[in-house]
């Protein structure tokens, strides 16, 4: 009976390894995105030419498109940030310690995990600022034909100033 329970607790504990197809994946999904959202600014980039030569009237528009765009890119930066901050989370936690990390003279706190909850606070920061981002994203191309909808943005503002507030003081 004693065999069958060490071998059992082996498998059970190798069965931590499974967290590596989690690890693996996460990591790639980060550097696709890092690498799309590249290119994508980059091609903002090129069309700064397009701003240049337009008319007053048609700079306004491109302004605010090129605005949504980079907004945009920082929601794309952030969001590959996210994983790779998973990612690493996820190996120190399930499979082992990340030795440069805890060695290098510059390590980031943000990337050094302790538990569980500490991952998923450091998400919650992560995902927190997508989220303003993409208020700002949207509240770039919103149209105001009543009153009420200016109540509703203020409103918008108001929720967003608080989630930033009280994230600020939790991490204190």
């Amino acid at each position: 009976m004693e065999l069958l329970e060490k071998f059992f607790e082996k498998i059970l504990w190798n069965s931590r390894l499974m967290v590596l197809v989690a690890v693996i994946s996460s990591l790639l999904l980060s550097l696709l995105l890092f690498v799309v959202t590249a290119v994508d600014a980059g091609t903002l980039l090129v069309h700064i030419g397009d701003y240049l030569e337009a008319t007053v009237e048609v700079r306004k528009t491109l302004k605010i498109e090129m605005v949504a765009h980079t907004v945009g890119a920082i929601d794309g930066f952030l969001l590959a940030t996210i994983l790779l901050i998973f990612s690493l989370g996820l190996y120190e936690l399930f499979i082992s310690d990340i030795d440069d990390a805890k060695e290098s003279d510059r390590s980031s706190k943000v990337l050094v995990i302790n538990s569980l909850d500490d991952l998923k606070s450091k998400l919650a920061k992560v995902i927190l600022m997508i989220l303003v981002v993409t208020f700002f994203e949207v509240s770039l191309s919103m149209t105001f034909v009543e009153a009420l909808d200016l109540v509703y943005f203020a409103f918008g503002i108001l929720m967003v100033s608080l989630a930033l507030y009280f994230s600020s003081k939790s991490s204190h």
